[in-house]
């Protein structure tokens, strides 16, 4: 169980706090959804607690341990709002390959199976690939790194609705094997999942009905 405990956070370029005492608690199997405005410190705390940046004060725990930053950037995968946008590698192959000093074909084959890829030309440029795809390699690169916590930030964005459903049920389906925490302007979006939801307002988090 991941758990945040009074998370208080300022940016250096912020006149103010914008999380003000935050705490959740995030476990497999249980996905969590936070709405909240654009601006409203969602995309903030998704890298606070990845290790990308560090909070002014509070805790975060794994299965109870206290976890500094660099621990829970190894815990942490994180995907982005448009990640597509910030490919590197000419092909699919590459950038799976990315960060890795070696990978086997068969782990590539796996994790696009994995992710509804199974049987895309990994020699393609990721350009190449529809929108609802390029959103499923980033979700491949991330698990390859094994991650026991998934972060999303606005996973359905720009997508089509044509393909906005089946990125949902991968969703849902991946938070059986991890923690997945969503953050998103459109919470409607995820009405069927029936999952836990807090909504993040004037710096705290709110709980809401399924």
């Amino acid at each position: 169980m991941l758990e945040l405990t009074d998370i208080h956070y300022k940016p250096a370029t912020a006149g103010s706090s914008i999380l003000n005492g935050v705490s959740l608690t995030a476990q497999q199997g249980s996905p969590l959804l936070i709405s909240g405005e654009s601006g409203s410190g969602k995309t903030s705390l998704l890298e606070i607690i990845s290790g990308m940046v560090g909070a002014q004060s509070g805790s975060i725990t794994w299965k109870g341990a206290s976890l500094n930053q660099r621990q829970r950037r190894w815990l942490c995968g994180v995907v982005f709002q448009f990640p597509e946008r910030h490919f590197l590698g000419l092909s699919v192959s590459q950038e799976l390959k990315l960060g890795h000093r070696r990978l086997a074909g068969d782990d590539q084959i796996e994790v696009l199976s994995q992710v509804g890829l199974h049987g895309v030309d990994n020699r393609q440029a990721p350009e190449r690939l529809s929108g609802g795809q390029q959103r499923r390699l980033a979700l491949a690169v991330q698990l390859l790194r094994k991650p026991e916590v998934l972060l999303l930030d606005e996973p359905t964005a720009g997508l089509d609705w044509s393909v906005r459903g089946e990125v949902l049920d991968l969703l849902f389906n991946l938070s059986r094997q991890h923690v997945l925490i969503v953050v998103t302007h459109e919470p409607d979006l995820f009405r069927s999942w029936n999952c836990k939801h807090n909504q993040l307002r004037d710096g705290q988090l709110l709980a809401l009905s399924p």
